[in-house]
């Protein structure tokens, strides 16, 4: 299946327990902000990158983070990786909590326990050194005192789960296509057995045709492994193909959060609803949206959607709305979607 038919038909999701029982990963109104100057000569100013948002993951499923370009994903993804510190807020993984201070300790088990997977396939990758070296090398890490053989041994297995021949190993990234580079990343962000892959636009940088080979085989690996992903994209019908659970950002909040079936089924959110439109025309009827996402330097009052939205009124303008039940699992920050 390709991520655009998974918009026109969602199989039923399985019946799982409410999404903060037993969660993997628990992220609790998590905020970043940073202090910038727009000008050479101007003063300071903050700019929220991300405000308050939380969610959680159950071990084996997926959290899709969907939004356009400044709202603040790849922000929420640094923090969950240890690339960045929050300004507030609390992120649980497994039974491990990170705040704004640096544990060491916590930040080596992190690093064995979840990995990435990036959006460029061809920066990702070092061209100087072999595939097979460039696999291993988390082992050689974290693992010095195991032999060549058993090195050798786990990058051919690694190959092979993502479908590349053994004789790869020897191989220079410029050697392979953009779909097959990815395969090496997925392979090494496996070498360590992790529990939680941070997926950020992993297909973003691929042709389509390569694109869905590329989601099936994470799908694979998951089913396989019982790995947990956080899935970080611009693209909605790829969240719906992948994710299991989906929140929709906008300028660092969740416009809408619920199951992938609530979401993508019935959108509350006039957002939600235009980047449905965009995923898939032929599905989804078209929302006028205009202009472009706002400086987080300067977001407008009220809901930070109103000067884009069809439906904005004077309320809008004037009235931050909050997140608000709309259905079984399904949650929208929208004045009428009690109307």
């Amino acid at each position: 299946m390709s991520p655009r038919s998974a918009l026109a038909a969602i199989p039923a999701p399985p019946q799982k327990q409410p999404a903060q029982a037993g969660a993997l990963v628990e992220v609790s109104h998590l905020a970043k902000t940073y202090t910038v100057r727009p000008g050479l000569f101007s003063r300071p100013r903050p700019l929220a990158a991300v405000a308050g948002v939380s969610f959680a993951i159950e071990p084996g499923g997926t959290f899709g983070l969907v939004g356009e370009s400044g709202s603040g994903k790849t922000t929420i993804a640094r923090i969950v990786m240890g690339a960045e510190t929050a300004s507030s807020g609390r992120l649980r993984i497994a039974d491990h909590h990170f705040g704004a201070t640096h544990d060491e300790a916590g930040e080596a088990w992190r690093h064995r326990f979840l990995q990435p997977v990036l959006q460029d396939p061809y920066g990702a990758l070092d061209p100087a050194m072999s595939i097979g070296r460039i696999i291993d090398e988390p082992l050689r890490v974290q693992r010095p005192q195991a032999d060549e053989g058993t090195y050798r041994a786990r990058v051919t297995d690694l190959l092979v789960q993502v479908g590349l021949p053994p004789a790869f190993a020897d191989r220079r990234p410029g050697a392979l296509s953009g779909g097959q580079r990815q395969r090496v990343a997925i392979a090494r962000a496996l070498a360590l057995d992790p529990k939680l892959l941070v997926l950020d636009e992993p297909v973003s940088a691929l042709d389509v045709s390569i694109q869905a080979q590329v989601l099936n085989l994470l799908k694979n690996l998951q089913d396989r492994h019982g790995l947990t992903y956080l899935l970080i994209s611009h693209d909605l019908a790829v969240v719906a193909f992948m994710a299991t659970r989906i929140g929709v950002l906008y300028l660092g909040q969740f416009m809408e959060l619920g199951s992938r079936r609530a979401v993508v089924e019935r959108p509350a959110h006039p957002y939600t609803q235009a980047l449905l439109a965009a995923a898939e025309p032929s599905i989804h009827q078209a929302v006028p949206v205009a202009g472009e996402i706002p400086s987080p330097l300067d977001p407008p009052a009220g809901c930070p959607f109103h000067p884009r939205c069809p439906r904005a009124e004077g309320r809008c303008r004037a009235e931050k709305p909050v997140l608000r039940p709309v259905g079984p699992d399904h949650w929208a920050a929208c004045h009428f979607t009690d109307s």
